[in-house]
């Protein structure tokens, strides 16, 4: 196995509410990745949406990281603190000519379809009452992903100005991440495919910022019993903190990952550091599997239980 000690990976979770089984995926197969390349595994708390935050959820997202064994490097980092790295990059754009106001609403541009058209881009707005959207001049039509190899999305959303700040004055998802992974040195993202759309809009944001792009792994979605994928706002059931073995089993098997021999018999500490030697990314598949018994029992619900 070579050995990359500059490698660094991350988990990024927003405190909207506790993890799930679907989460645990996620961190799980960044977790590996990392560690299986002898390199660092961050965690970051994105709380820059107050409105959709649940308090306390931040505390219990990082204790069920601990107690299904999965141990960050360093700090954790939260993004309500990194405010003023967030302005020195909008500031940034700005005196480059990259970015620029807009008061569209969203029903205007569900009218066009759902993509923005540039209609301010030439009005010099003033930032009141407006949000500010990234002059896009470099954009991703396609990437490569270490998992499903060459990804390409429509023409339509990598050519739009996106928003970078919204208009109620928060910070934009894909500016506060794109700065932050460039600020913790991260080389390598592997997070849900539910992501793979945003996914240009941040290279092409990396770029225009003049950071390095990393590279790029999209896991399987966890999916409940009628077919939408696990997530808070379908109320999926939070990681039990009793025995985590049986979980991190299933979450083992969702990713078409051997178990360690003799689990249940062994610590989870045991039975991380043996699934961080046999972790496989080419094992992975790129869709879930619909077999209930790759699910933990508490994911086998109907939605209206999730």
């Amino acid at each position: 196995m070579s050995v990359h000690s500059s490698y660094k990976g991350r988990f990024a979770p927003s405190p909207s509410g506790a993890l799930h089984f679907g989460s645990l995926v996620a961190a799980l197969g960044s977790y590996l990745q990392a560690r299986s390349q002898q390199g660092q595994w961050l965690v970051r708390i994105e709380d820059i949406d107050p409105p959709r935050e649940v308090p306390g959820a931040s505390t219990t997202i990082l204790r069920q990281l601990e107690h299904y064994g999965l141990h960050w490097d360093g700090e954790v980092w939260y993004q309500s603190t990194r405010h003023q790295a967030y302005l020195a990059a909008l500031d940034d754009l700005r005196r480059r000519g990259l970015s620029y106001c807009c008061r569209c609403t969203r029903s205007r541009i569900q009218q066009l379809g759902g993509f923005y058209d540039g209609h301010c881009r030439s009005l010099r707005l003033p930032p009141e009452q407006a949000a500010i959207r990234l002059r896009q001049i470099r954009p991703v039509y396609r990437f490569h992903d270490r998992l499903r190899g060459s990804i390409e999305v429509c023409p339509q959303l990598a050519d739009e100005d996106f928003i970078i700040r919204r208009r109620d004055g928060l910070f934009a998802y894909n500016l506060a991440v794109v700065v932050d992974d460039a600020a913790q040195g991260v080389t390598e993202i592997v997070r849900g495919a539910d992501l793979i759309e945003p996914t240009v809009r941040q290279m092409a944001l990396y770029q225009q910022l003049g950071y390095n792009v990393p590279g790029y792994v999209h896991l399987p979605l966890a999916m409940a019993a009628t077919g939408g994928k696990l997530s808070k706002q379908n109320h999926a059931p939070e990681l039990p903190l009793d025995d985590p073995r049986p979980v991190l089993a299933a979450a083992l098997r969702f990713l078409n990952q051997p178990e360690p021999q003799g689990w249940r018999d062994i610590t989870t500490g045991s039975m991380v550091e043996s699934a961080i030697a046999n972790w496989s990314l080419e094992a992975v598949p790129f869709s879930p599997s619909l077999d209930k018994d790759n699910l933990p029992a508490h994911s086998q619900r109907s939605r209206g239980e999730l």
